[in-house]
C-alpha cells in the first residue's frame, strides 16, 4: 500500500478507538451507549472509500480510461501511426520515382514567325490569301500595282541601249588611235626634218649674202636672206614642239582605252539599274517565303502599302519548345535526353521530343537592363536558363501546336 492507504488505515484505526472510546464517556457523561449496528454502518463506509481511492489509482496509472472508469479506445492513435508510416513510405517511394525527372510549368511553344512586308510600295491591287489559310513556298499572296515600275524598267533598258552605242564608239576610236598616233609621230618626224633643211639652206644663203661684195648684191637680196634664215630656224622649233606631242603615242592610246573603260563601266551601270527596275517589277508580286500559315493579315485590296510595312506572318508548321528551368535543375541535364511535354490546351495531347540545347546566358542577362549586382543591397535570385527542346513525336500532321501555349514539359535525366 502507498501512502495514501497507510493515511486510510490509521484513520480507520482512529475511528476505531473513538467508537470503542465514546462508551466510556458515554456513561460518564450519562449519554446514551452507541449501538453496533452503527458502527458497522461507519465500517462499511469507510471500506467503500477505499475501494474509491483504489479506482483513483488505477485511474492514474491507465492512460486510456475515461472519467467514468471505462478504458479509452486506441484506435485513434493506430490510425495515426499506419497514416504516417503508409506517408513516409510513400514519399520515400515518390522520391525515388522522380529523382531522376525535372520539371517546369515556365515553357511555352516558338516557332518560325517570319513578318512580310513589300520592298516596293504601291496600292494593293489583288490579294489572294486569308486569314489562317495554309500555303505552300511560292505561293503568290499580294500584287501591287505595277504600272510605274514597269516605266521605270524600261527607261533603264533604253539608257542601257545609249550606254552600249557609247562603248561601242569608244571601241572604234580605240582602234584608230592605234593607228593615228603613231602615224601622226612619223609625220612630225619628217616635217621636222624638212624644216632642218629648209634652215640649213637658208642659212647658207644667208652666209653667201653677208660674204660678197656689196656692189654685188642689193640690201633687199641681204634683207630677204635673213628672213629667211630666222623663218625656217622659227619652223624647226614648230615641228620640234610638234613631234614631242606626236611621241606621245602610249598616252593617247591608254586615254583612248581608259574612254573605253568608262563607256563599259557606263554599260555595266546601265544594266545594274535595269536588273534594280526588273527586280522591283518582280517585287509587285508578294510570294510566300516558306510553307506556312497566314497570320495577322492587315492588308486589303485598294490598301497603300509603303515598303517594309508589315502585312501579315507566315507561321511555319516547324514547332519547338523553350523551356525556362531554374539554374539549379540544371546539375544532370544534358542535350539528347528525352522529354515528355504535356500541353494544357490539349490535355490529351502527348508530345515526345529530346534536348536540343542550353542556351549559354539566363534570361536576365540579355534584358535591355541587366542588374547590376555590385550596387547597393544584394538579394540572390534564383535564375531561369532556356533550354531548346526539339518535338519528335506525338504532333498532328494536319494541325500543328499555336505559338506561345504553355506546355509542361518533363526531362529524363538517367
Amino acid at each position: 500500500m502507498d501512502g495514501v492507504s497507510q493515511l486510510r488505515g490509521w484513520s480507520d484505526e482512529d475511528d476505531f478507538i473513538t467508537d470503542q472510546s465514546h462508551p466510556v464517556r458515554s456513561e460518564k457523561e450519562g449519554g446514551p451507549e452507541r449501538k453496533p449496528a452503527e458502527t458497522q454502518d461507519r465500517k462499511n463506509k469507510d471500506d467503500k472509500g477505499d475501494e474509491d481511492d483504489k479506482g483513483d489509482e488505477e485511474k492514474d496509472d491507465q492512460d486510456g480510461d475515461g472519467k467514468d472508469g471505462k478504458p479509452k479506445s486506441r484506435l485513434p492513435i493506430i490510425i495515426f501511426v499506419i497514416v504516417f508510416v503508409l506517408a513516409c513510405i510513400g514519399g520515400v517511394v515518390y522520391w525515388l520515382m522522380t529523382r531522376n525527372f525535372e520539371s517546369t510549368d515556365d515553357a511555352y511553344t516558338e516557332g518560325n514567325a517570319v513578318s512580310i512586308a513589300p520592298k516596293v510600295s504601291g496600292y494593293v491591287i489583288e490579294r489572294m490569301v486569308d486569314d489562317n489559310v495554309f500555303l505552300h513556298r511560292g505561293d503568290l499572296m499580294l500584287r501591287i500595282d505595277p504600272r510605274d515600275y514597269m516605266t521605270a524598267r524600261d527607261q533603264a533598258r533604253a539608257n542601257l541601249e545609249l550606254a552600249k552605242a557609247e562603248m561601242r564608239s569608244a571601241e572604234i576610236d580605240l582602234d584608230i588611235s592605234r593607228v593615228r598616233y603613231p602615224a601622226n609621230r612619223e609625220e612630225a618626224k619628217a616635217q621636222l626634218a624638212q624644216a632642218l633643211a629648209n634652215q640649213a639652206d637658208a642659212t647658207r644663203e644667208y652666209k653667201r649674202q653677208k660674204t660678197v661684195d656689196q656692189r654685188a648684191t642689193t640690201q633687199t637680196t641681204v634683207d630677204q636672206a635673213t628672213t629667211q634664215a630666222e623663218s625656217t630656224t622659227a619652223s624647226v622649233k614648230q615641228m620640234q614642239a610638234q613631234l614631242q606631242v606626236a611621241s606621245l603615242v602610249p598616252q593617247n592610246i591608254a586615254d583612248s582605252a581608259a574612254t573605253l573603260k568608262q563607256r563599259q563601266a557606263q554599260v555595266a551601270q546601265a544594266q545594274a539599274s535595269l536588273e534594280q527596275a526588273e527586280l522591283n517589277l518582280s517585287y509587285t508580286e508578294i510570294r510566300a517565303p516558306q510553307d506556312g500559315t497566314i497570320t495577322r493579315r492587315n492588308v486589303d485590296v485598294g490598301t497603300y502599302a509603303q515598303a517594309g510595312q508589315q502585312v501579315f506572318y507566315v507561321v511555319s508548321p516547324q514547332v519547338w519548345i523553350v523551356a525556362n528551368f531554374k539554374e539549379t535543375q540544371l546539375d544532370r541535364m544534358r542535350p539528347g535526353q528525352h522529354v515528355t511535354v504535356d500541353v494544357d490546351a490539349y490535355s490529351k495531347l502527348k508530345l515526345r521530343g529530346h534536348v536540343d540545347s542550353i542556351q549559354q546566358g539566363s534570361g536576365a542577362r540579355f534584358t535591355t537592363f541587366p542588374s547590376e549586382n555590385a550596387t547597393g543591397n544584394y538579394v540572390k535570385i534564383v535564375r531561369r536558363v532556356p533550354v531548346k527542346i526539339i518535338v519528335d513525336s506525338g504532333m498532328d500532321p494536319g494541325a500543328g501546336l499555336p505559338l506561345g501555349l504553355s506546355v509542361e514539359p518533363t526531362v529524363d535525366l538517367r
